[in-house]
């Protein structure tokens, strides 16, 4: 209704014999009655036809009951009369979006600084980095909007596959188009070739961040947990501060029944990156299985004040009530059962 107040503001600058079909025509779209509205702006043109007021009043009608392809035309020829109207240059813009035009959009919803529109626009027109940083201000306005999210994520992902592709055709034997194409493979599961390709990048940059770390989520995904620990310990060397390569390494130890090294690697990386519910829950379980009781209990019962809910506040119950159950605290140990079953049988009805 804004774009109709500006329209009436417009022409009510124009004083004329049209004005009392253009003030039928905005009553006619405040009560919703969407025909009668566009006849009323149709005879006020008629009678006015240099004044935009009545086309852009007309446009909207026409795209509040998305008969886009007709309000284009109207929005045109207001525009024509009047270059600046940014009310005409926002519609126009959302109705040639809407019908696919995103390349003549573009101007208008520039014009009009419409930058969430105009961020969708620009991903149908392949400008994927300016399309990100116009969704993303947008969305510091509407936060929340699942359109704008949508589209933020899509732009990325298009963003990511435009700079992906660039790597692979003019770098093609470098360490990162080998760690990407060791990537694409392990997506699909082809371990053989996903581990030569991890090996061609080490091979190349032998102190590359991050491919042993990759190398060794291979490996465990397929129970060689051996090879994955050393490719995760070969990680450590090169990132000791990375809290994500200290609990990876300690998930697979822990799976090896290695539960003291384990205990000691998860306890590191919640140093490095306090109150990560995963990393608790599985520091509890090593401390436990290690004899370390004192830091199971802790790292269980602070797990509890972060999450409350989840699948994992469930397996730290579980193990709470063992641990009880364990210095016979009967009581304790049952409250904790009791808790773990309840949640249990709310994530699987």
């Amino acid at each position: 209704m804004t774009s109709l107040f500006l329209a009436f503001m417009l022409f009510a600058q124009g004083a004329s014999s049209a004005a009392s079909h253009f003030q039928a025509a905005v009553e006619a779209s405040r009560r919703n009655q969407g025909q009668l509205a566009i006849t009323e702006f149709k005879q006020a043109i008629a009678l006015e036809p240099t004044d935009p007021s009545s086309y852009v009043g007309l446009g909207q009608v026409y795209m509040q009951a998305a008969r886009y392809s007709e309000a284009i035309p109207v929005l045109k020829h207001a525009l024509e009369l009047k270059p600046d109207l940014l009310a005409a240059h926002r519609l126009l813009g959302y109705a040639l979006l809407t019908q696919g035009y995103a390349a003549e959009a573009v101007p208008h919803l520039e014009q009009s600084k419409d930058r969430g529109a105009l961020g969708i626009a620009q991903i149908d027109t392949n400008q994927f980095a300016d399309a990100v940083i116009n969704l993303q201000a947008s969305l510091t306005e509407k936060p929340d909007d699942p359109d704008l999210l949508y589209y933020l994520g899509r732009a990325c992902q298009m963003l990511a596959n435009e700079s992906n592709e660039k790597l692979l055709i003019k770098f093609p034997q470098s360490a990162r188009a080998h760690q990407l194409r060791a990537q694409n493979y392990s997506v699909l599961h082809d371990t053989t070739k996903a581990e030569a390709e991890y090996r061609a990048a080490l091979s190349d940059r032998s102190n590359l961040p991050g491919i042993h770390l990759e190398l060794a989520q291979v490996f465990a995904e397929n129970s060689r947990l051996s090879q994955a620990e050393q490719e995760l310990h070969a990680e450590r060397i090169l990132r000791p501060g990375s809290a994500e390569v200290a609990y990876r390494l300690g998930q697979v130890l822990l799976q090896q029944g290695k539960t003291q090294e384990a205990a000691r690697e998860l306890k590191q990386s919640d140093e490095l990156m306090p109150d990560m519910p995963e990393t608790l829950q599985s520091l509890g379980q090593a401390a436990f299985l290690s004899g370390d009781k004192a830091l199971a209990e802790k790292s269980w019962t602070h797990l509890l004040t972060i999450e409350t809910q989840s699948a994992l506040a469930a397996q730290a119950h579980f193990g709470l009530a063992g641990l009880y159950r364990s210095q016979g605290k009967r009581v304790q140990a049952e409250k904790e059962m009791q808790e773990f079953k309840r949640l249990n049988t709310s994530q699987h009805p």
